[in-house]
């Protein structure tokens, strides 16, 4: 993406959530929570177990709704779909990064990122073209034949990063996506997606580490007790 078209972006929500609440049973989740994230911003979520950052994770995905209040991502109010509806949304304009990568084991790192693509209509051969782009952009084509079994944990989560942008989705949503991993592979992860995040990939991370967000994100969000406690801009540390 250009600079100028990068710019021109930022402008653009791409995520709003207005006074959403949300409860299970005699627990709210979340608390009246509003939010706005811009075309190109890498936010971080962060917080104590327990504040509502994964329920706030799985309201943006369309995973799960609100008892109260409007959910709006890249323009589409998602309580208006029905549960068809969500699932296309998710397929075609989220990317989803996990703790635990929730890779196909019996598929090799090649077919489980290109399986993206196709689940939208993609033809087999464009998809494994697209995959195989990927895979070589995040330096790991040589482990395409490789099942997840025997990839290291900072190469798979290399493979689900590549999953997440088959379909170039409006928004990259990461939850934990360092959690399992040694720190070296954990530091390329953060790498990635800071230069995901620098050509205009819009990002929501959701952490406990404070060096992620501190490395990753340019603005932070902290939960506490289903609240926006506090929101601050972030200097990124090297």
């Amino acid at each position: 993406m250009t600079e100028q078209g990068h710019q021109g972006n930022l402008d653009n929500v791409v995520v709003r959530l207005d006074d959403v609440r949300k409860e299970y049973g005699e627990t709210a989740a979340l608390d009246g929570v509003s939010l706005e994230i811009r075309a190109g911003e890498a936010v971080a979520v962060m917080g104590p177990s327990g504040c509502g950052k994964s329920t706030l994770l799985n309201m943006v995905a369309g995973l799960d709704r609100p008892s109260s209040g409007r959910v709006v991502v890249n323009g589409e109010d998602l309580g208006t779909l029905n549960e068809t509806g969500l699932a296309l949304f998710r397929r075609r304009r989220i990317g989803m990064v996990f703790q635990f990568f929730n890779l196909i084991d019996d598929l090799p790192a090649l077919d489980n990122v290109a399986l993206a693509a196709q689940l939208t209509g993609s033809s087999a051969s464009q998809a494994r073209r697209r995959a195989l782009e990927l895979l070589d952009e995040l330096g790991i084509a040589d482990r395409r034949s490789v099942y997840p079994a025997a990839l290291s944990g900072g190469e798979r989560q290399r493979v689900a990063v590549a999953r997440a942008l088959m379909n170039r989705p409006a928004l990259l949503l990461a939850d934990e996506p360092t959690g399992a991993l040694d720190s070296r592979s954990g530091e390329q992860v953060m790498d990635l997606l800071i230069d995901l995040n620098q050509i205009g990939q819009t990002l929501l991370l959701v952490t406990h580490d404070q060096r992620l967000a501190t490395r990753c994100a340019s603005r932070l969000i902290e939960l506490a007790d289903g609240r926006v406690a506090r929101e601050s801009a972030l200097e990124r540390t090297a």
